[in-house]
């Protein structure tokens, strides 16, 4: 019986090491896993320019947080991160224009991002609701001009609204109605104007174009510098895409033939849109996500920003690429809420069917 006991003692200190070991491996392995994910971002984005990535590989550089990488078009991006709903691996959804950002929010996809440091350098007219998402860059939809064919003076404080004057009958090209650029630019009149005045603009501005809508914004500049229209709508980056060679020698001298104009100086100013992220409401690495977006609005990430995809910087303080600086940096911005984009794009959609903007 003694013999027995002992033994007994003997296999029950055994198992209690031999747990303790466990338990000391899976802490081990808990932690390990658990650094693992604290060192990367999922990062899903429809911004399509190279050389983001190597702002990535600098955010690595500075934090050690891998940055893992989905890219694809907005919308098809939208449509997994829908499809993945809660199991979506996404930390950060980046994407153009203000009025897709609204689009993820209101189907419930991103969180609230509480950050005192992004608060302090993206003002609140370029935020989402709750601020679930955020500016990262800014563009303007501007008007480009052929000198040749259109004076410095007769474009002197052209608004948009002024587009539907019938002197501009045939002058003005722009890409069509299905573009978001559009859209949102239609909606920001709308939340400004009332879709009664929108509309009643936009039957006289339909019936200046120059021909059927068609092709990109770059295509729009092209039309204006060989001629096919006086005047165009497009973003502003891409006369420095353009200007620096990028897009080949052809679209370098037809940029060198046109001139930018910033639409109502005198009044409200010019459009402003944006490259925006948001906070994904199911985030598994919301801390670094959180920290990731903060790089964006660094001085260093912006700086990069403007110098290579010619946008305009959302930090105070950052110089403009000189390719676009040279048509004036210091313009009168349009203070709307870009949220409105998503708020009255239905009706803008209705509005432009309605007065046949193809």
């Amino acid at each position: 019986m003694i013999a027995s006991y002992n033994h007994s003692k003997i296999n029950k200190g055994n198992y209690m090491n031999l747990i303790t070991k466990l338990l000391t491996i899976l802490a081990v392995s808990f932690v390990t896993i658990a650094s693992s994910f604290a060192s990367e971002v999922n990062l899903y984005t429809a911004r399509h320019y190279d050389s983001d990535e190597a702002l990535y590989a600098k955010f690595t550089d500075n934090t050690g947080i891998k940055v893992n990488v989905i890219s694809g078009k907005g919308k098809a991006l939208m449509e997994r991160l829908a499809s993945e709903g809660s199991s979506s691996p996404a930390d950060v959804f980046i994407t153009v224009d203000a009025g897709n950002l609204w689009k993820v929010q209101k189907d419930g996809m991103f969180q609230s991002i509480k950050s005192s440091t992004i608060d302090s350098i993206v003002p609140e007219n370029l935020r989402g609701p709750n601020n679930e998402w955020v500016g990262i860059a800014k563009r303007s939809r501007v008007m480009y001009f052929n000198p040749i064919n259109v004076s410095r003076e007769e474009m002197e404080g052209l608004t948009y609204e002024d587009l539907s004057n019938p002197k501009w009958k045939g002058r003005i090209a722009i890409r069509s109605s299905g573009n978001m650029y559009n859209q949102s630019l239609v909606s920001s009149l709308i939340a400004n104007n009332g879709v009664s005045a929108t509309e009643d603009w936009a039957h006289r501005f339909v019936g200046n174009f120059a021909r059927k809508p068609e092709g990109n914004d770059r295509a729009q500049i092209m039309a204006v510098a060989n001629g096919e229209a006086d005047i165009a709508i497009s973003n502003s980056y891409y006369i420095g895409l353009m200007l620096s060679g990028k897009k080949g020698e052809e679209q370098q001298a037809a940029a060198r033939k046109v001139e930018l104009h910033f639409p109502g100086q005198d009044g409200r100013g010019a459009h402003i849109n944006v490259s925006g992220a948001g906070l994904m409401k199911n985030a598994p690495n919301a801390d670094n996500a959180v920290k990731f977006i903060e790089f964006l609005l660094s001085e260093e990430a912006q700086s990069h920003i403007v110098n290579n995809t010619y946008e305009f910087p959302m930090r105070e303080g950052v110089a403009a690429s000189d390719l676009i600086a040279q048509f004036g940096s210091g313009f009168k911005e349009d203070q709307t809420a870009v949220a409105s984009y998503g708020e009255f794009n239905p009706d803008a959609v209705k509005l432009m069917d309605r007065v046949g903007w193809e």
